[in-house]
């Protein structure tokens, strides 16, 4: 806890408050620290804010326009800089990807001067965090007084990579209230289900590959649907993928929601193919509702989260085959089916708000 005498304040940056995981992870730890005694303020670069959040917002999104120049995002820039300055801010906690070196140099030098500043890494992708030279912004990296990677896995490329020390693993952590929200109704027939959500960017979730690996399951032929909830640039490719392959009927699409919690909840099981992540929150949200995942075994985190037979199914190599079998055997095997869905909740249990604001309590105060 901070100490009793002096509040310690933070401010959280970020893209956004509703795009992802990524996004939802900062809005629960606005409400882990606030709740923690801290005085927290959240900074948005994009006018989107979504999910639930504590603490005073800045919403630098609100200013841009469609005409938007360099001009302009320097003094969104400096008015972040006396944001920070106006409230005292002793720690930024800082959520952005992070690509453009000039860039970073100028959040490093101008508008994170004189504060101590800690980065959150995301993805395993290293280019995402680090840019196409991650040996140029390793001095951005060594200058914080900590970085924090959401898995082990992230935590011990850049490690391997970069010789960075400064590092630490803190995960996400799981709301309980996503269980409360978790009752709501749906808006499709409540028949048994394959759930998989997120950004629609096939380079990125490859959902052609879940497409493909359905089709093959022949799962439809028992009229089980595959339900796919989100949006971004590959809607319709996907959907035409799912007419090519004669299964478009079994295939619904669904929007992005700020709720999607009843879906998951009502689902038979959750799946994740992505290329990459870095802490997949939709294998934590979907155990800590109680429903089974499956799972592609990819750098990083299923593997810090999935126990294969125990609360869902890790499969080892990007191949269909495997894949459908997989589908298959969560859908047909019965006893399975039952221990990995009784075993689901119990075994986030080392997610808990609890152990993750402890953590971060930890790193604050004692810097």
């Amino acid at each position: 806890m901070p100490p009793k005498d002096k509040k310690i304040s933070v401010c959280l940056v970020a893209i956004s408050l509703g795009k992802g995981g990524s996004d939802r992870s900062c809005g629960l730890l606005s409400k882990m620290l606030t709740a923690q005694g801290y005085e927290v303020h959240l900074a948005v670069l994009n006018d989107r804010v979504e999910y639930p959040y504590e603490g005073q917002l800045l919403n630098l999104g609100e200013e841009k326009t469609s005409h938007d120049t360099f001009l302009k995002r320097f003094q969104r820039m400096g008015k972040l800089k006396k944001y920070l300055r106006k409230h005292q801010i002793n720690f930024v906690i800082d959520h952005r990807a992070k690509n453009s070196f000039f860039r970073e140099w100028g959040y490093k030098n101008y508008v994170y001067k004189g504060i101590k500043t800690i980065y959150v890494v995301h993805s395993y992708k290293m280019e995402t965090y680090f840019g196409k030279t991650p040996h140029t912004f390793r001095k951005f990296y060594a200058s914080n007084v900590a970085n924090v990677a959401v898995s082990k896995g992230i935590k011990e490329a850049v490690e391997r990579e970069l010789h960075l020390s400064n590092f630490t693993t803190i995960y996400n952590a799981f709301d309980p209230d996503w269980i409360q929200k978790s009752t709501a109704e749906i808006s499709i027939p409540k028949k048994k289900y394959v759930l998989s959500y997120g950004r629609i960017e096939d380079d990125i979730k490859d959902f052609s590959f879940l497409i493909q690996s359905f089709h093959l399951s022949q799962l439809w032929k028992e009229n089980i649907s595959l339900v796919i909830m989100g949006e971004g640039r590959d809607v319709e490719k996907i959907q035409q993928l799912a007419k090519q392959l004669e299964i478009s009927d079994f295939v619904i699409f669904l929007p992005f929601m700020e709720n999607p919690f009843p879906y998951i909840a009502n689902a038979h099981v959750v799946t994740l193919t992505s290329r990459w992540e870095g802490f997949p929150m939709v294998l934590l949200e979907s155990l800590a509702l109680g429903t089974p995942v499956v799972s592609l075994d990819i750098q990083s985190g299923p593997s810090e989260i999935v126990e294969h037979g125990k609360n869902g199914l890790l499969i080892a190599k990007r191949e269909v085959p495997l894949f459908s079998e997989a589908l298959k055997e969560i859908f047909n095997n019965g006893l399975l089916y039952e221990e990995c869905k009784a075993n689901a909740k119990s075994s986030v249990s080392q997610f808990s708000i609890a152990q993750t604001a402890a953590q971060w309590s930890q790193i604050l105060t004692n810097e």
